[in-house]
């Protein structure tokens, strides 16, 4: 028995001596060293301020690159003094290490090339962060035909057509189009490439949701609106109807099968809306028909789409406590309460006393003070549920 006690405790040994060796092998057999470049502008001669200004643009560059992003955070928030300040909080544990390979102080700008190590998965969730909830990125492929050889008599008729795809169509770009009225930032996947509709077709089938999470990844969207247009030419012109009648136009059923998706705190994806609806079409060509059928499904799915849209951004708004200071009047917190309320997605804004007012707003508070900064506030510190600034 003790025999078997001893080899037991060598083998539980061995394996566990193994695990130790493996644990630095698999704790960095994710990170990904790429070599990128910053740039700053140097400040009254404040070169090492500018200095770590321009590595910390490189490891944020690192980490776009790393998760592939299709859309720059400096073109998200366009103070890119924001930016730094969301990479100083979201890069703890991002980049596990840097060195720096080139530096050129420039007069006006200081330039750095790094090499920066960054682990994904957590690239992931710091750009996430700069997600915004108003955000769209849109991709509905449509299905449609093409005339290869088409005959017609008095006596019969006959037609023959092929598939293509058309990842732009007057249903995507009218819905486009009425989602920016509306004021929401809308990113069209399709000139990208980023993905195609065979891919589309199928996540939607078999419900793979990592490929539609990942366009949020690329685009910095919390929202996707996805789908797929397709069609059956339900009667041919000529075809015999009855009575000794034929049919004088093709009559063509399209139908759009959609999902309108987000994600909540974990990650996790929440389908806003999601149906099939179907539209038909009538022309003296088989085209023809089918863009009549796919613009009138247009005008029908876009007020279902705008509904569920503003539910969402209702839904998610959360109350900021906004502090200002340099307020010593009522004619001047009213002011500030109006600018508030003038600001872009903020659905309310409630006086509490002098210099503190409470702000609906449904994006990070991030964007917020963007468009704060830009109107005479100057930001003095904020959490994610509240805001100190100081009004010039």
């Amino acid at each position: 028995m003790q025999k078997y006690n001893l080899k037991f405790k060598v083998v539980f040994f061995s394996f566990f001596l193994l695990m130790c060796l493996a644990l630095p092998f698999f704790s960095w057999a994710g990170v990904k060293c790429i070599d990128t470049e910053g740039e700053a502008i140097i400040v009254n001669n404040d070169v090492p301020s500018s200095k770590t200004e321009a590595i910390a643009r490189a490891k944020w560059s690192a980490i776009e690159q790393t998760v592939g992003v299709e859309v720059k955070a400096e073109s998200v928030v366009q103070n890119m003094a924001m930016v730094d300040d969301a990479v100083i909080k979201q890069i703890r544990g991002v980049i596990t290490g840097y060195k720096v390979l080139k530096e050129d102080n420039r007069q006006d700008t200081f330039w750095v090339r790094i090499n920066a190590c960054v682990e994904p998965t957590k690239a992931q969730d710091a750009l996430m962060s700069l997600a915004m909830n108003n955000s769209v990125a849109v991709f509905i492929p449509a299905r449609k035909p093409k005339v290869v050889s088409e005959y017609e008599s008095k006596r019969s008729s006959y037609l023959q057509t092929t598939d293509e795809y058309e990842e732009t169509n007057i249903l995507s770009e009218s819905l486009i189009g009425r989602l920016i009225e509306q004021g929401y930032q809308v990113v069209d996947v399709a000139p990208t490439h980023a993905i195609d509709a065979a891919a589309i077709e199928n996540a939607m089938k078999s419900g793979n949701y990592m490929t539609l999470r990942s366009l949020m990844y690329k685009f910095l969207s919390n929202v996707l609106l996805i789908g797929k247009i397709d069609y059956t030419i339900s009667t041919k012109k000529g075809a015999d109807v009855g009575y000794g009648l034929s049919m004088p136009f093709h009559n063509v059923t399209v139908r759009l099968t959609y999902r309108l998706i987000t994600r909540d705190n974990t990650g996790k994806n929440i389908i806003l809306s999601a149906g099939a609806e179907e539209e038909k079409g009538m022309a003296g060509s088989v085209e023809d028909a089918t863009e009549k059928g796919i613009k009138a499904l247009g005008e029908k799915i876009t007020p279902i789409i705008m509904e569920a849209m503003a539910k969402h951004i209702k839904g998610i708004s959360k109350k900021i406590t906004m502090s200002v200071k340099g307020i010593l009047d009522i004619n001047t917190n009213f002011q500030v309460k109006e600018t508030l309320q003038n600001t872009a997605w903020v659905t309310s804004v409630e006086e509490k006393k002098l210099g503190e007012f409470l702000v609906v707003y449904p994006e990070n508070v991030v964007y917020l003070i963007n468009s704060l900064v830009q109107r005479n506030f100057k930001l003095i510190n904020f959490t994610g549920y509240s805001v100190t600034m100081e009004y010039k």
